[in-house]
């Protein structure tokens, strides 16, 4: 496989485990940041403990992350070497940040894990490493830091590396000794570890192997608008997320389970004989089925149903709840759905989950785009979880379900407020009659 093109980096670990500081020196010894803002890091460096240049300015932007030497935001920086180019996201350790580092791995290609070698792993370097495997990321660079502060001990590292190759079991695991203060292993290998004969973290970077098969898997392609300028046209536009398309080729629309032949590929930029993910384009079929807003286009079979199991990472303060009804937005489509457990801030597990209408899905593991959803409280608008689909359910029995009446009276009794009861209801109203 080739190691050219792009490659997307996250970090991941709890906080004070020296991310920022790494990715800082990653950057200003690779020359991937710009002279004025050496100067600038410079400058805010006088009034700090970090030596001449605090390489955690690099990437902590934010006003309130400078003056608490923390990260809060993701913070995207991208550089390059003669090998490859990087987009990398220095995602926070704070366990209330929790829902960002969750958003900077969501399309990393490599997680670059960070523990204190004084501490080992800790319980949110733990939970970092859940989310990021069960995201999908496939290859993990685990960089024990501060090795200076333990006199670069072998036993030290080789004993943390051992922890971390049991919790990531399944995934590529590549453990470096890093100094992030003095530079040790991270462009270039270091003098103080001659027991580890490894390339430094920038060699890895450069040339680890990632299977990208976006554009080599089954064609999925969730439609976000029906095209119909006159009645000559009606085009099915949205974005591949895996897989190729060419004309000719035979299609089939989900729900309604109706084939067709693809007849025109058109963008903005003129009529294509071939599209592949991630590319944005309007479909025009030979015959006109019934497709609307939500439905999925694709070129082999798919799953459809209400019940499903899925790996839920809980991101809000208000815990989720069995007896609430939620939105569920998945692909282009949303409905409502709720769940079979409870859970808080940050919570980690595998639920049930029932939704009102049927989705169309693949499991995660097989498709990124399909497999994958977020919760949002609908009182709010917030989005409270992410979650990424296991396992396929039968879905319930009619005889189980409620009717519409007892439904609607079921989200008035559970609401904590008048309005809070009006919103809930009047969104599921809007559910039950589209």
């Amino acid at each position: 496989m080739s190691t050219s093109g792009l490659l997307r980096i996250c970090t991941a670990g709890s906080v004070d485990d020296g991310k920022s500081t790494l990715i800082g020196r990653l950057l200003y010894d690779s020359r991937g940041v710009y002279e004025d803002q050496v100067k600038s890091v410079e400058k805010a460096s006088k009034n700090r403990t970090a030596g001449p240049i605090d390489f955690s300015l690099f990437t902590d932007g934010l006003r309130a992350e400078r003056e608490q030497g923390i990260t809060i935001d993701v913070a995207y920086r991208y550089f390059a070497t003669s090998r490859r180019k990087f987009i990398l996201a220095d995602t926070p350790g704070h366990e209330q940040y929790t829902r960002n580092m969750a958003t900077g791995a969501s399309t990393a290609d490599v997680a670059i894990l960070l523990v204190d070698a004084r501490h080992g792993m800790l319980e949110q370097s733990k939970r970092h490493a859940r989310i990021a495997k069960l995201l999908g990321i496939q290859n993990f660079a685990l960089a024990v830091n501060k090795m200076d502060l333990v006199d670069f001990d072998r036993d030290v590292f080789e004993g943390i590396a051992t922890d971390f190759s049991t919790l990531l079991e399944g995934r590529s695991l590549y453990p470096i000794p890093v100094s992030a203060l003095h530079g040790d292993n991270v462009i270039t290998r270091s003098d103080r570890t001659p027991w580890f004969d490894g390339p430094s973290l920038l060699e890895y970077l450069e040339t680890v192997d990632i299977a990208r098969t976006a554009a080599n898997g089954a064609f999925r392609f969730p439609v976000q608008l029906v095209l119909r300028p006159d009645q000559d046209f009606r085009g099915y536009a949205g974005q591949i997320l895996s897989g190729t398309v060419r004309v000719g080729d035979t299609v089939t629309a989900w729900p309604s389970v109706r084939s067709s032949r693809v007849r025109r590929i058109v963008t903005w930029d003129g009529e294509l004989d071939v599209a592949f993910a991630p590319m944005s384009v309007t479909l025009v079929l030979e015959h006109e089925l019934d497709v609307s807003r939500g439905d999925v286009i694709v070129n082999s079979p798919i799953h459809m149903g209400k019940r499903f199991r899925a790996d839920v990472v809980w991101m809000d303060e208000r815990p989720l709840e069995p007896n609430r009804l939620y939105v569920i937005k998945h692909a282009s489509g949303t409905t409502t759905a709720q769940v079979d457990t409870r859970l808080l801030l940050n919570d980690i597990s595998r639920i049930t989950i029932e939704t009102s209408r049927a989705l169309v899905y693949d499991k995660y593991s097989e498709h990124r785009g399909t497999g994958s959803f977020i919760l949002i409280e609908p009182t709010t608008n917030f989005t409270a979880g992410a979650g990424m689909i296991a396992e396929h359910l039968q879905d319930a029995a009619p005889d189980r379900h409620p009717g519409a009446a007892e439904r609607l009276a079921h989200l008035a009794r559970t609401a904590s407020s008048e309005g809070e009861a009006i919103e809930a209801v009047r969104r599921a109203l809007e559910d039950l009659l589209t």
